[in-house]
């Protein structure tokens, strides 16, 4: 899958399978991840794939807004050093992440980090250094039914062309 069809295809899965995931498919999601672009090459971030059910129940349990890790067959935590642009570069490895995984056939949500009050439970949780801060958990699986996909804006809304314009 080309990567604009795969940007066009992703959407965010949150009802998943208990069909684990290879091991080999998540290192290539997570490598997506490690291949994306940072600021001065810095490249801040450390990835923890958590698989073991218990340890992703857990993180559904401190993560409210993320209960459905628990079901999950695979989460990706995404930490990063903390630099000037520790959040942007955590971001664009957490989506090189997104996309490779809906190009290998992989459902995805993204559960966000930054700033959130379960950050430090996480750390502690997953034996992180405090010098790093929770970006993101990613979690992965496959879809345990159809999702209908979210209707996105069309571009005509969306683009504004050498100033922006109230519609």
């Amino acid at each position: 899958m080309d990567v604009l069809t795969a940007i066009a295809a992703r959407h965010s899965t949150r009802s998943f399978s208990d069909q684990p995931i290879p091991r080999d498919v998540l290192e290539r999601i997570v490598d997506a991840g490690r291949l994306g672009p940072t600021a001065s090459n810095v490249q801040p971030w450390e990835f923890i794939a958590v698989t073991d059910r218990e340890r992703r129940a857990q993180l559904a349990e401190l993560a409210s807004n993320g209960r459905f890790l628990a079901d999950a067959p695979a989460c990706v935590a995404v930490f990063c050093r903390d630099t000037k642009y520790y959040l942007e570069d955590g971001c664009i490895a957490s989506t090189n992440m997104l996309l490779a995984a809906t190009a290998l056939g992989v459902e995805s949500c993204w559960v966000a980090g930054d700033k959130k009050r379960y950050c430090e439970a996480v750390s502690k949780l997953l034996c992180v250094p405090a010098a790093y801060k929770l970006v993101s958990l990613l979690a992965f699986g496959y879809a345990k039914g159809i999702e209908d996909p979210s209707v996105k804006r069309p571009l005509s809304e969306a683009l504004h062309w050498e100033k922006f314009r109230a519609s």
